[in-house]
């Protein structure tokens, strides 16, 4: 019975291992597009790829904030891009990168430090 446990223990520890990996290759991604955008692209797209992996675990929390990221991030973006032919257009854009920066730090920080993003992640 000793045994069983430890093989299930070791199996759940491979599966957090392989979530956190794959969560800092997505910050990774997220990060170097503020470079070459492209890899934010290929970055949600591992993201929705490797998500059914992660389930259940707290590193689901991070997918989810990456998520979240992308697709506020894309919405500011294009309504920055439709407005910036206005100063506010370049305003919004540039607040939006500088947040977009903000949660790649604060999400990389915090799953280095083995933490969730969310409470609710952490059961309460």
């Amino acid at each position: 019975m000793e045994i069983i446990e430890a093989t299930s223990s070791a199996g759940d520890e491979t599966k957090l291992r392989e979530a956190k990996k794959w969560a800092t290759i997505i910050y990774a991604l997220y990060a170097v597009s503020l470079i070459l955008g492209v890899t934010y692209l290929v970055g949600i797209i591992v993201n929705y790829v490797k998500y059914p992996d992660v389930r259940g675990t707290w590193v689901e929390s991070h997918f989810l904030w990456q998520r979240r990221t992308f697709w506020y991030s894309l919405l500011w973006f294009v309504i920055g891009a439709l407005t910036s032919f206005m100063a506010v257009g370049m305003i919004v854009l540039i607040v939006s990168g500088i947040w977009v920066i903000y949660r790649i730090v604060k999400g990389w920080i915090a799953l280095s430090d083995g933490k969730p993003m969310y409470a609710a992640a952490n059961g309460g």
